[in-house]
């Protein structure tokens, strides 16, 4: 599609899709909060303090020095407990580590995916050691060398072997009722997909059969989930948020109603102005200011 238009975002999310990477020092970032497009990129942390990390389907409560690996794919959030929080934050999108030929087996490891294992226990030893390589990678991104994206993927990489070399923790707190569970999971990767920011990168998952998908459970488990914990179907809570993204595009964007149409992943603007006044009882051009 031509005429490709770009929401605005926040320079540091500007900023990190330009480059496909950056790492940062928590400590240095304690009075500042760095947006980003969560679903674009993949995280490493380095954390020591006491915190909850809910993962997917799992929470896990953690005091001391723990690796997370984070998916763009998979819905997780963070709260932190302690008063003293470090520690190091590495973020990078599919694209720059797939500029390896190794990368793609790294990605597909149990660090990554929904029912692996994306939080090690680290030991003081291990902590120095992996501080100095988050380290090596901020001095590296500082520089001019003409082969720092390599090495900072050699880095990444790095870390990665070290943690497939660990044990997992096993410390998780299991939700008691797996309907409730799965159904949490699904609002927040629903949630995931927005806001729309690109007309050039349209809406991915569409479809209740999608969402399952990449849930790993089978699409009749996840609709009597999400129909029993929440009253209304999962492709009634699709068709919702795709219309409420729709209105904020129609509101606070110049883009026309076919770009909208395309950015929200239907093939021709006929199916959309169709699908939104079917939701919502009325035309997208009714929105406009």
């Amino acid at each position: 599609m031509q005429n490709n238009l770009v929401r605005s975002v926040s320079e540091f999310n500007n900023e990190l899709k330009l480059k496909g990477f950056n790492v940062f020092q928590i400590e240095d970032d304690s009075n500042a909060t760095r947006f980003y497009s969560r679903k674009d990129f993949y995280k490493i942390c380095l954390t020591t303090g006491r915190s909850i990390i809910h993962y997917a389907d799992k929470s896990f409560e953690q005091e001391g020095t723990v690796l997370f690996f984070g998916n763009p794919h998979i819905p997780y959030s963070w709260e932190t407990i302690s008063t003293t929080y470090v520690g190091y934050t590495c973020l990078f999108s599919d694209a720059f580590l797939k500029k390896s030929d190794r990368s793609e087996s790294l990605l597909q490891s149990p660090l990554f995916k929904i029912g692996g294992t994306p939080i090690l226990h680290i030991t003081e030893q291990q902590r120095e050691f992996l501080s100095t390589i988050f380290r090596k990678m901020m001095e590296e991104q500082q520089t001019d060398y003409a082969y720092k994206d390599d090495l900072i993927r050699n880095y990444i990489q790095l870390i990665i072997h070290e943690a497939l070399k660990l044990q997992p923790s096993e410390n998780y707190n299991i939700h008691k009722n797996a309907g409730q569970r799965i159904t949490s999971v699904f609002l927040e990767l629903l949630e995931r997909q927005f806001p729309i920011e690109s007309t050039d990168r349209p809406l991915q998952l569409k479809t209740a059969q999608d969402y399952a998908k990449s849930l790993a459970v089978h699409v009749n488990y996840l609709n009597r989930s999400v129909k029993e914990v929440t009253g209304k179907s999962t492709t009634a809570h699709i068709a919702e948020r795709v219309c409420s993204e729709a209105k904020a595009l129609l509101q606070h964007t110049g883009w026309s109603i076919a770009q909208i149409a395309y950015a929200l992943g239907f093939e021709y603007p006929t199916y959309f102005n169709n699908y939104f006044k079917r939701v919502t009882g009325t035309t997208p051009t009714s929105f406009r200011p």
